[in-house]
């Protein structure tokens, strides 16, 4: 075989190998993608989302979310959103029930792309990837965000939110969830307290992470007339052949046994008594 051949062969070999260059999203086809760490966006064609009128008990941070996310998708200023606290009321329904909202209410390209907890330290390449398509205004989600002691992940991140010397593009904001106030358990703080030789230091450096977000949105345990209200709100949504009378007392012992009211809860409430009048929904 003569060398010609031979680095003909080694030539294709290595394009083999070579992982191919990413294609090009067709952003028209659909509204929301995930992206991958492979640098591929994947089209969802159904997105899992629950409507905004049956997300009840958070009307003040349905409207701030809403408003933030009106103005974004029009040109104007807008700030990336921390939803946080406790779990099942609804903080990634909202994301998702906003983007729908917004995205059919305006006159605008305005896409949802998930990235998940595991990838956000290519959240840099995935900014640069959408900072081309300016013709479309993004809001990039990534759900239960939180970081846990010897993560330094959190430094990517911080490094993404703030743009590094190009700035953030201004057609990208970044929506994150978290039970956690500041993306960080507190023993992992207390710990770099009692450790550093600059305690303060150290906690400012950690908790500046929640800082990069210019919208903090807090998330309570709920009430029972709120709980109440959301099983009502699904028992009409869907036409459930049961009155008040009967659902409210299954849905006040279904609370109970599962130690907590949130929307999570009432949804699978819903989803047994659906079942039960053999009904689908």
């Amino acid at each position: 075989m003569s060398n010609k051949e031979t680095l003909i062969r080694i030539a294709d070999a290595l394009e083999r190998l070579a992982p191919a260059e990413p294609k090009k999203p067709d952003f028209d086809a659909a509204s929301a993608f995930v992206w991958q760490a492979n640098g591929y966006l994947l089209a969802v064609k159904a997105v899992n989302r629950v409507e905004l009128g049956l997300l009840k008990g958070i009307d003040q941070t349905k409207d701030t979310l809403i408003d933030n996310t009106e103005r974004f998708a029009m040109g104007f200023s807008a700030n990336n959103a921390l939803l946080w606290g406790a779990r099942g009321m609804g903080k990634s329904s909202l994301v998702k029930a906003a983007h729908y909202h917004v995205d059919k209410t305006c006159d605008c390209k305005l896409k949802l792309i998930e990235i998940h907890r595991e990838d956000i330290e290519s959240l840099p390449q995935l900014m640069g990837f959408l900072r081309a398509a300016d013709d479309y205004r993004f809001i990039v989600f990534c759900d239960d965000l939180s970081f846990d002691g010897g993560d330094t992940s959190y430094k990517s991140l911080k490094a993404a939110l703030d743009g590094g010397i190009e700035g953030r593009s201004t057609n990208m904001l970044f929506y994150a969830t978290s039970n956690r106030r500041h993306l960080l358990p507190r023993e992992m703080m207390e710990n770099e307290r009692s450790t550093a030789i600059n305690p303060s230091e150290t906690v400012q450096e950690k908790v500046s992470l929640s800082d990069r977000f210019g919208l903090w949105l807090g998330f309570h345990n709920c009430s029972q007339d709120e709980f109440l209200a959301m099983i009502d709100g699904y028992c009409r949504h869907y036409n459930l052949d049961i009155s008040e009378a009967e659902w409210r007392p299954q849905a006040i012992e279904w609370a109970a046994t599962r130690g907590s009211r949130s929307g999570r809860v009432a949804w699978q409430f819903i989803q047994d008594l659906a079942g039960r009048l053999g009904k689908r929904i």
